[in-house]
């Protein structure tokens, strides 16, 4: 906290000016007292007791001001509270509060003191005569350990703190230091405190020292274990002015549950810390963890979350998937039969777990007292399945012609308009008795009144195989939600309340699934514009979902490149974690991968990263052939999605990344095309040269200014193709007022690329192959994002260059599982940041003793 008293002017001196200014005062004092004799009005007498002063002192106007100052620091010393009882004894005072005493017993003062947050400041570290356990101020008596309001500056609320020290210090003035607690307004969430309770606060380990009359008033705080009852919780937050069950770490803008020796003595606690401090690992840890992926595209980070729990000995399992896009859904089943992957909006999806969850009371499956469901009503009667229905869009009658539809089974459900007839709802889809697969339909729940039996049948089934996910029933949610209102493709951003922003609505359904379903952890993945776009609104919205939700929360961005990747690609990353929980750690980078900026200020203590200055030794960065060198040479116009390949791995990367499921290297390459070019952006491209650095700035009539912005030559005519269009076009030319070097541009072997984009069309990025008339295929953009050569796509082929460009990195999630898995069994430390095992992912075991291969 920047301020921690109201403001005066005396705030503006040193503490040795101010004692200064205060002798001058005292020695002039007698004089001015004689001078000022016969004064009857005590105003009238402070206001010429200042011009006798100006007139017996020959000072100039900054002395004047000085003097002043001083008469005003001299009125507050009297007015400060005193200490109150006995002073603490030298012996205890110097046990508990070392660093007030470190310059009286060293002899070297210039040593370094340690000041109450853990940091060197001798120069703000005030040394102390004595110590005290109680003090009197405005005629109340403070106690080490009391909660009160500190002043602040003017119109703003009070501060809140604990007193944990009383002392006097050297320069003779009262001291009290205080242990700071957080509104949520004064944390990272600022304005988004709306889904914080006004009662909660948050205990901080900032602590430092204050003048002893800024003390205001005495008040009551409890703090209150995560486990407790709703009914207990309640009883306590009656009876104080605020309550507290998190501490609030300012890096990583945590929120993490307090330690069990600040915890009310009347509550239990789940800890899987013992009395000695010592981790306990959780019982079961093979038990399969289930984990649902929202926005889940392909799955990329489902998919590097389970392989990185598993080399931590965790089974993670995707169970359930969401995604609007059907091509990704396609491919993820492909790569993920066991998963129960659906193809609906997360809106949609939301909806339907809160129908089910009725649907399964209804069949007596729930332990709970949720309501039952009330179109079915299973108990009321046994209503014959082949009565049928006369509702005619369910498709059950033909009333003309008196033709009955019997259900033979439901198969699946839903919410939402799959007839396309505007009347959104709960669906079942229903196989007809005496018809086939074709014939199959989408009927509303309410047009199968008659088919209650099958219903409960097939509830009760997917009850059983876990169909849908219930409150609790999941260990892990995780999800990108597009916040596409935030692009600064978007002209038309809502800078001033972004969430009113249709585009970025999935930000909010993504929180409210979480907030029905109750997982044990949270991870949600997005761009860093999240943080950047209106001074982190989005971000800030999310931490106080979380937080709000009694969840444990911390976020962080982390670069895609520092985990073995030829991609710079930095996102954000927040986790969550239910208050029993241990809060998931953020790996720190493996490989040497230089950030390049692109952090927002407000948020520098976020990057997941080594502190600056120390000697970490890293592998070396991924570069574009150490990923790329091995696969076969396609051209252009590449029909075949599976090939042989050519070449031996040439890296230790290629070889990993070349490994199937068993540990095998693979035989057959997928996805290996690239989008076609037409045929004037192919003229174009075959005329780009094949060196580092090219781009439509090396073709024939294109000049670069002293500036590096681009002109037409005027000394030669426009060059045109066959088609006779331009071989350079406008766009070329003006993209970024002239100045780029992306329109038609070649990577290299020695770069890494920035990020890898969802368009594969060279009009505005560097996609080029190094030596190769083409732009990367899908299965060079794959590996860039960390993808195995195993895991095959499907779709159009656009349609792959989305699902790979949006993605989340594999190796990210892959480091993020292990951190994970870690947290599943209860052994995340409390810091931070951990340090992945050497050679993690275990590429040891994969290079054995081929030599041949580079040391990444």
């Amino acid at each position: 906290m920047s301020s921690k008293r109201k403001a005066s002017p005396a705030d503006s001196l040193t503490d040795s000016s101010k004692r200064h200014a205060l002798e001058v005062v005292k020695d002039v004092d007698i004089a001015v007292d004689e001078v000022a004799e016969g004064f009857r009005d005590d105003d009238e007498f402070v206001e010429d007791r200042e011009i006798v002063c100006d007139s017996l002192i020959g000072e100039s106007s900054g002395q004047k001001e000085v003097r002043r100052v001083a008469v005003r620091a001299n009125e507050e010393q009297e007015q400060e509270g005193e200490f109150y009882g006995e002073i603490v004894l030298d012996s205890e005072a110097r046990k508990k509060w070392p660093h007030r005493y470190i310059l009286k017993d060293n002899a070297n003062t210039n040593s370094a003191s340690m000041s109450l947050n853990c940091q060197h400041d001798s120069d703000e570290l005030i040394q102390a005569k004595c110590h005290f356990a109680q003090a009197l101020v405005d005629n109340v008596i403070y106690k080490l350990g009391d909660d009160a309001y500190v002043k602040a500056a003017e119109d703003e609320d009070d501060y809140i703190c604990k007193i944990v020290e009383f002392f006097q210090g050297v320069d003779d003035m009262k001291y009290f230091t205080a242990q700071w607690f957080y509104r949520a307004k004064d944390t990272v969430i600022k304005a988004h405190d709306q889904f914080i309770d006004k009662k909660r606060v948050f205990l901080s380990d900032i602590k430092d020292h204050n003048p002893l009359d800024c003390l205001v008033k005495i008040i009551k705080i409890v703090p209150i274990s995560s486990n407790v009852s709703l009914q207990f919780k309640e009883s306590l937050r009656l009876e104080c002015d605020y309550y507290y069950d998190m501490k609030y770490l300012v890096p990583f803008s945590s929120f993490i549950s307090l330690p069990s020796d600040v915890l009310s003595p009347d509550s239990e606690s789940n800890s899987t810390i013992s009395s000695d401090g010592d981790v306990v690992e959780v019982k079961e840890q093979k038990q399969e963890k289930k984990l649902l992926d929202l926005y889940s595209g392909c799955g990329g980070m489902s998919t590097g979350l389970c392989l990185g729990a598993d080399v931590c000995d965790v089974k993670l399992v995707t169970k359930w998937t969401v995604d609007l896009n059907c091509y990704a859904c396609d491919s993820l089943k492909a790569n993920h039969p066991e998963t129960e992957v659906r193809n609906e909006s997360a809106e949609d999806f939301l909806l339907l777990l809160k129908e089910w969850e009725q649907l399964c009371a209804s069949c007596s499956l729930l332990k709970s007292n949720t309501l039952a469901h009330p179109l079915l009503k299973v108990g009321d009667a046994n209503v014959e399945d082949d009565e049928g229905t006369d509702d005619d869009d369910g498709g059950s009658g033909d009333e003309d012609e008196g033709e009955i539809f019997e259900v033979e089974e439901i198969l699946e459900v839903c919410y939402g308009d799959p007839k396309e007839i505007k009347k959104p709802g709960l669906y079942f889809k229903v196989r007809w008795k005496g018809y086939g697969p074709d014939e199959d339909s989408w009927e509303p729940i309410e047009g199968l009144d008659g088919c209650q039996n099958k219903i409960k049948d097939f509830v009760t089934d997917g009850f059983k195989r876990s169909v849908l996910p219930l409150p609790g029933q999941v260990d892990v949610v995780c999800g990108g939600p597009p916040c596409q209102g935030i692009s600064g493709f978007n002209r038309f951003r809502n800078s001033a309340n972004p969430l009113q922003d249709p585009k970025n609505k999935q930000l909010e359904v993504f929180m409210s699934i979480v907030e029905f379903l109750k997982p044990r952890f949270v991870l949600m993945e997005n761009v860093v514009d999240l943080l950047r776009f209106a001074h982190g609104y989005l971000g800030r919205y999310a931490l106080s979902r979380l937080v709000g939700m009694n969840y444990q929360a911390r976020m962080g961005m982390m670069v895609a490149g520092a985990y073995g990747l030829p991609q710079f690609r930095m996102r954000v990353f927040m986790w969550g974690a239910l208050p029993s929980e241990k809060l998931p750690q953020y790996p720190l980078p493996t490989h040497n991968v230089i950030v390049r900026g692109g952090i927002p200020t407000e948020f520098e203590l976020n990057a997941v990263d080594f502190e600056e200055g120390l000697k970490v030794k890293l592998k070396r960065e991924l570069l574009l052939e150490d990923a790329l060198s091995d696969l076969p040479p396609v051209e252009n116009n590449e029909p075949r999605d599976e090939m042989p390949y050519i070449d031996e791995p040439k890296s230790v990367f290629q070889r990993f990344i070349r490994s199937r499921r068993d540990g095998s290297l693979g035989t057959v390459l997928f996805d290996h095309r690239p989008l076609q070019l037409n045929e004037d952006d192919y003229q174009r491209v075959t005329q780009i040269p094949k060196q580092k650095g090219a781009n439509f700035r090396d073709l024939p009539g294109v000049r670069v200014r002293a500036d590096n912005v681009v002109e037409w030559d005027p000394d030669m005519e426009r060059v045109k193709l066959p088609s006779g269009k331009p071989l350079v076009p406008d766009y070329a030319m003006t993209f970024v007022r002239g100045t780029s070097q992306k329109p038609f541009g070649r990577l290299w072997w020695d770069e890494i690329v920035s990020t890898v984009v969802t368009r594969a069309e060279p009009h505005n990025q560097a996609i080029l192959h190094p030596v190769q008339d083409r732009v990367l295929t899908i299965r060079e953009n794959a590996r860039l994002q960390g993808f195995p050569d195993y895991y095959k796509l499907t779709g159009p082929i656009k349609e792959r260059y989305i699902q790979v460009g949006n993605a989340v990195a594999v190796p990210v999630a892959r480091a993020l599982g292990y951190s994970l898995a870690l947290a599943l069994r209860g052994l995340s430390r409390d810091q931070p940041l951990l340090t992945l095992p050497p050679n993690f992912p275990c590429l040891e075991e994969l290079v054995s003793n081929d030599e041949s291969l580079d040391k990444v």
